[in-house]
């Protein structure tokens, strides 16, 4: 994709919602000439002790729709996340629309369907999902134009999706005073993160990022909307003009002192079949928990 192909005269709305408990923004991105509209990265809420899915965080995206009277036509997974349970198949069964993600999602599905011990019947050609994109890709959200730029590192199927004006970054980035994602779960690379990450940051300055995540360093309030230029000149991993051998190093050394996310174990395992929850020999919803494999 192009850079001269962008037009970010067009401003698409973005109407965001925070998810407290896994620090998640979803967003809904409004074509601005007419009722269409996609949803990224919604959130399936799980009481992992109790075993127990709810969905208010997707109820709170598809009442803003149907009250405004909006299209969905994509639900967009920036990737398959770690960190909270994808509720796309729950919006596609209230509101219609198509669920897309990077086509690398059979990578993810390839490495994932072994630790989890998936049997022949996991598919792991990305079929649970409805489209499958290349990295230069494009679609259409009504009259807007859609393109999609792989941005793997984080995990192999990282994407970023640039609307007009706005880009939907997943977890390629951080805000300025937090850095960038972790490069260190199966399929991840810190030096294929900073140089995906450079990809972003040739986008046009006045480009609006939006975080996937945000965790209110310092004590901040949560925050979730920065432009490239701000991500260029501030960010403390890579603005500043910090190198890929820099960049390697602190993230690497970082990524050392992390915990595993809180919902790991159920989030794979959903996630990367399109947010549909596994089933054991009978039928019932169920994960698997392996041991020391992650």
């Amino acid at each position: 994709m192009s850079v001269s192909t962008l037009n970010i005269s067009l401003q698409p709305e973005v109407i965001a919602s925070f998810d407290a408990p896994t620090n998640t923004i979803s967003y809904i991105v409004k074509d601005p000439n007419s009722n269409a509209c996609a949803v990224i990265d919604p959130v399936m809420n799980m009481d992992y002790a109790a075993g127990r899915i709810t969905f208010e965080s997707a109820d709170s995206i598809i009442q803003t729709i149907t009250d405004r009277g909006l299209d969905l036509q994509w639900i967009i997974e920036t990737h398959v996340h770690a960190d909270h349970l994808s509720a796309a198949p729950y919006l596609q069964d209230k509101l219609g629309g198509q669920i897309g993600i990077s086509s690398k999602i059979i990578d993810v599905q390839n490495t994932f369907g072994k630790i989890f011990n998936e049997g022949t019947e996991f598919q792991r050609d990305g079929s649970q999902f409805d489209a499958l994109f290349e990295d230069g890709d494009s679609y259409q959200v009504g009259t807007l134009h859609a393109n999609v730029i792989a941005t793997p590192g984080h995990t192999p199927a990282c994407m970023v999706h640039v609307m007009g004006d706005v880009a939907f970054v997943g977890d390629t980035l951080f805000m300025p005073d937090g850095g960038s994602a972790r490069a260190d779960f199966p399929g991840g690379d810190a030096g294929i993160l900073f140089d995906s990450i450079q990809k972003v940051l040739s986008l046009p300055d006045e480009t609006r990022l939006f975080m996937c995540h945000d965790y209110g360093p310092n004590g901040r309030d949560i925050q979730w909307e920065t432009t490239v230029v701000d991500e260029r000149e501030n960010n403390i991993h890579v603005g500043m003009g910090a190198t890929r051998e820099s960049f390697v190093k602190l993230r690497t050394e970082r990524d050392a002192t992390l915990a595993m996310p809180k919902l790991i174990i159920p989030a794979l395992q959903i996630n990367m079949r399109a947010g549909e929850v596994p089933t054991d020999s009978k039928g019932h919803p169920s994960i698997k928990v392996p041991i020391n494999a992650l």
